[in-house]
């Protein structure tokens, strides 16, 4: 079996990244990290990227109603070797049990830039000049 050339991310990977954000999203909503910060945000475990050999787990979160996310985002970091603790109770059939890294999700923000640029009257005037030039095309 060759090797994949792609950077894509393989199943397992995707498999495994599935399985650690569940994990670390219940044990958020436990509350089982004692740290008033992380206990009093919501916080939204969007994704998790496994290296290729499954040793770190990268986890994209978005905490919700707090204006300065790097606080929070620097709380969870500072509590990751108590997280990666409580995850090896939940995924009993991973040989290591990875090292957690907690990330700033922007793709919310990325979805909203691009939402208010395509909203925007500029791009609205450009779509309503291409759709002018499709009817006088198929007018003819």
């Amino acid at each position: 079996m060759s090797k994949a050339t792609s950077s894509a991310p393989s199943q397992r990977m995707l498999r495994v990244g599935e399985q650690v954000r569940a994990a670390i999203t219940q044990v958020l909503q436990r509350g089982e990290v004692r740290d008033d910060l992380i206990e009093k945000t919501v916080i939204s475990v969007s994704e998790v990227r496994m290296s290729p050999d499954l040793k770190i787990a990268t986890a994209y979160v978005t905490p919700l109603g707090v204006p300065d996310h790097e606080t929070v985002i620097a709380a969870l970091n500072r509590h990751s070797k108590f997280i990666r603790g409580r995850l090896g109770g939940q995924l009993r059939q991973m040989k290591y049990m990875p090292e957690v890294r907690f990330r700033d999700d922007t793709s919310f923000d990325n979805y909203r830039k691009i939402d208010d640029l395509l909203r925007s009257p500029e791009v609205q005037r450009d779509l309503g000049a291409n759709k002018s030039d499709d009817d006088a095309s198929g007018d003819a």
